[in-house]
């Protein structure tokens, strides 16, 4: 089955949701899972900046590019979730929080082995990390968007709760990965 890229239905400014109901393409239900596609794909642009990397970073890295593309998939759910009204029922698994666990799992795994957290941290030290930064960002944006549609149509609380800690988990992979290839963090030190 091909899909044709373009469709000119939407060339009045309107989209069509799961089922065929239109609505406009600046609604907070367009706007939830169109961030949430955005993540996804600056979570694709960390995977290839971590593995265009080479020794100990890309090595201890491994588990995490397979969590990367795990969650690559689960955002899509989500996004198909969120395209869904609620009259319309959805025939595939919905993320659950034994995804929510894995995060955390992996938070845990990599915070033991990170020096003590003491200040604010500022994105950047290399590529990769500043890109975990761009996520963890794009990450808490759309978790505010669902949370706003969730005020307008209730929203399964699990996939703001995922955002949510895949927000932690992009912030605690770029410490982890600036660790990995010997950088330290970059404290914020404020003005007085």
């Amino acid at each position: 089955m091909s899909f044709k890229i373009y469709t000119k239905t939407g060339d009045a400014g309107e989209t069509a949701l799961y089922g065929g109901k239109r609505i406009p393409k600046d609604h907070v239900r367009i706007n939830a899972y169109g961030t949430v596609d955005e993540l996804n794909s600056h979570v694709g642009l960390l995977i290839a900046h971590i593995e265009a990397g080479s020794g100990p970073v890309l090595a201890k890295a491994e588990t995490d590019l397979i969590l990367l593309k795990a969650a690559q998939s689960t955002l899509f759910t989500i996004g198909s979730q969120l395209a869904t009204p609620p009259e319309k029922t959805l025939s595939i698994k919905p993320v659950g929080d034994g995804k929510v666990k894995i995060l955390e799992d992996a938070i845990d795994r990599m915070d033991v082995t990170l020096p003590a957290l003491t200040s604010f941290v500022l994105p950047g030290g290399s590529i990769a990390v500043g890109q975990c930064h761009v996520c963890r960002t794009v990450a808490r944006r759309a978790e505010r968007c669902v949370v706003a549609l969730d005020h307008e149509s209730p929203i399964d609380a699990t996939l703001i709760k995922y955002l949510n800690r895949l927000s932690d988990y992009f912030f605690t992979l770029s410490r982890a990965l600036g660790h990995w290839g010997g950088l330290q963090d970059l404290p914020w030190h404020p003005e007085v």
